[in-house]
């Protein structure tokens, strides 16, 4: 009877197992997710972008702002 009961116990805690490794990976699944990183991404570059500008001299405000509208610009496009 113990043989039985320890059987039933591994056999579903190998069940159990393979469930929990098969679960959905954490990556993008459709074409909308994939689009929203990208969008993402490039927000993020802009900002880098125009926070680049800003801590140098060379630029006034209203060009850091041109050139973080030409990063947006740019990541549409693709």
């Amino acid at each position: 009877m113990k043989k039985i009961q320890l059987a039933t116990l591994v056999s579903s805690a190998l069940f159990a197992g393979t469930l929990l490794m098969a679960a959905a990976p954490a990556s993008a699944q459709t074409q909308g997710m994939d689009r929203r990183d990208d969008r993402r991404d490039t927000r993020q570059d802009s900002r880098d972008t125009k926070r680049e500008c800003k801590a140098g001299d060379e630029k006034t405000r209203a060009e850091c702002r041109q050139d973080k509208r030409d990063t947006k610009q740019e990541g549409r496009k693709n």
